[in-house]
């Protein structure tokens, strides 16, 4: 059960913001009607999923009048003796025994919290994800330095070979994922990590089409699941409203390490010549050692952070009591699984099943594609216009530096407002007046114009991290976000497999066919899918609305005790738009 639904339970008590810390009496761990706290009217009320637009105007002032040393916990189903028990971690959850229902901390510790899981979680997933990124990234320089002339290929062998590898990639996202669940995503990413390094270094050898096939087809099974794995990992730390601020971070990281790999193309691609090789051949793995770092830098869980090269771990069992039970409170379906156990078949086929997570999967596959060709072909379409090797590669920072404030931007409006649906159509919004710009210009325009429109097209508002939030909160249990955020990803990569396919070498150099493509994709998301997909939430809101509201007390307590249905099947699910 998720935040969602806490404003449909019976609570009787109401928190006020800096309201002073009371001591607690314990309850049984096992969730049993035993007596609770005396009072809970220390507890701040739970986070609800209304629009607040005084919040965003006002919150820096509210932030300052709260007291530091006020209780920072949020109520929640815990707080009902009825209703707990149906909601307990079994016994098998690794964090059980740092699960207190009755704790309380302060915003000081709160925060204090957040920032070192910031620093020791958040940050070195940034890293590791600017990893994969070095590696993928590296053969949009390569094409600034003949890449394609050297090995005898034409663009379209290009396109094939990224399709390719986003096919290798999408079609190991489920079984990296199931790997992930059975062994933990700290053993699985690491060692994904280094096999995808080795391959990487491989590419030196590239002779021909066929060797730059096999290494594309190679490299994108390795690397697929990684992005899943990586926030699954992150969803153990931080509860849902977090989460996707520090997925922007994530990205915002990747957007980071583009503008850094243009600094290092730019000296490395100098080396043509060197030994007899292209310059390209020599970006090579930069990686390696990062994913070897890996191994020790991500502990399974928060409370087993300990390990024989690290005897202290990185919290106090205060920490820990507190991570844990925040988490939990925010979300109760973050311990219903072991983060060693693996899915079932029924499991696995029950999340795939969840119809109700469609209309993301496809928003997933059409968000992406006004964006993607532009951007693919950014560095080709700069060298046809007479932009030098070195020039092409310092072109692409502007935009990735401010595709970075407009990624913090947009995401930071989506908390804010506490709204998905409407705050990531501003990608399209963004992207079409440049998309039709570009397609009415010259059959040879002005190097520079074409330039500054590309570079403003591709500065757009990057909503993929709301959109992988959404999905991860509206899947409602380990299980079913571990299946749903693979399959969500999946199918943003059928993404590039589509858009390899819209600039074609028989449109060139202008790709006028493939820009009126991409201006009628942007127009289907902003007329029908992204509000239908939001109605159709609201629907389904008010369709379980009617149906919980009409059971009594005892009807809905009998229901959680004895319903079969798991994540967001459950009547008390609510889901976010």
């Amino acid at each position: 059960m998720t935040s969602e639904s806490l404003a449909e339970l019976p609570l009787d008590t109401k928190g006020e913001l800096g309201a002073p810390l009371s001591s607690t009496s314990s309850i049984d761990k096992k969730g049993s009607e035993s007596e609770f706290s005396p009072s809970t009217s220390d507890l701040l009320p739970a986070l609800d999923e209304k629009p607040r637009f005084t919040d965003v105007l006002f919150r820096r002032k509210n932030l300052k009048l709260l007291d530091p040393d006020g209780c920072a916990t949020r109520r929640s189903v815990f707080d009902d003796p009825v209703l707990a028990k149906h909601y307990w971690p079994p016994e098998k959850y690794e964090n059980l025994h740092r699960f207190d229902p009755n704790a309380r901390w302060t915003f000081r510790e709160e925060r204090a919290i957040v920032r070192k899981i910031d620093w020791r979680v958040m940050l070195w997933a940034a890293i590791s994800f600017s990893a994969l990124n070095i590696d993928r990234g590296n053969l949009s320089q390569a094409n600034t330095d003949n890449f394609l002339p050297d090995l005898h290929m034409t663009t379209d062998d290009y396109n094939l070979g990224n399709v390719i590898f986003r096919l290798a990639f999408l079609a190991a996202e489920l079984p990296s994922q199931l790997v992930s669940k059975r062994v933990g995503p700290d053993r699985w990413i690491p060692t994904q990590m280094c096999l995808w390094s080795i391959i990487t270094l491989c590419q030196f050898w590239l002779s021909g089409r066929s060797s730059f096939l096999v290494c594309r087809a190679l490299l994108g099974f390795i690397q697929g699941g990684f992005i899943p794995d990586l926030i699954l990992y992150m969803s153990y730390f931080y509860t849902k409203t977090e989460l996707p601020m520090r997925l922007a971070y994530f990205w915002m990281s990747s957007n980071v390490c583009s503008i850094v790999a243009s600094f290092i193309a730019y000296g490395v691609l100098r080396l043509r010549g060197h030994l007899g090789k292209a310059g390209w051949q020599w970006l090579g793995c930069l990686t390696l050692v990062i994913g070897l770092a890996t191994f020790f830098m991500m502990p399974p869980s928060p409370t087993q952070t300990k390990k024989w090269f690290r005897p202290n771990g990185w919290f106090t069992e205060r920490e820990e009591t507190i991570i844990v039970s925040r988490v939990l409170r925010d979300d109760p379906s973050k311990g219903d699984m072991h983060n060693r156990e693996g899915l079932t078949l029924k499991r696995l086929w029950t999340a795939v099943c969840d119809y109700d997570l469609w209309p993301l999967y496809i928003l997933g596959l059409t968000f992406g594609i006004p964006i993607s060709p532009p951007g693919t072909y950014l560095t080709l379409s700069l060298r046809n216009l007479g932009f030098g090797t070195f020039e092409t590669n310092l072109l692409t920072i502007p935009s990735t530096f401010l595709g970075i404030i407009t990624m913090w931007l947009v995401t930071l409006l989506s908390e804010a407002v506490n709204d998905r649906a409407v705050v990531s159509m501003l990608e399209d919004f963004w992207a079409l007046p440049f998309l039709i710009a570009i397609y009415c210009l010259p059959e040879n325009p002005n190097q520079w114009i074409y330039y500054g429109l590309a570079t403003a097209l591709l500065s757009y508002p990057y909503t993929h991290p709301i959109q992988v939030g959404w999905c991860s909160r509206n899947s409602g249990a380990v299980a079913s976000r571990t299946v749903n955020a693979s399959l969500y990803n999946m199918f943003v990569q059928l993404t590039s497999v589509v858009s390899a396919y819209i600039y074609q070498s028989n449109d060139a150099p202008r790709y006028r066919r493939g820009n009126r493509i991409l201006i009628s994709i942007s127009c289907i998301n902003l007329i029908v899918l992204y509000p239908g997909t939001k109605l159709y939430y609201i629907w389904r809101n008010k369709q379980r609305d009617r149906i919980w509201n009409a059971m009594t007390p005892e009807q809905q307590v009998h229901y959680l005790a004895t319903t079969k249905d798991v994540g967001n099947r459950r009547l008390d699910f609510r889901f976010a738009h």
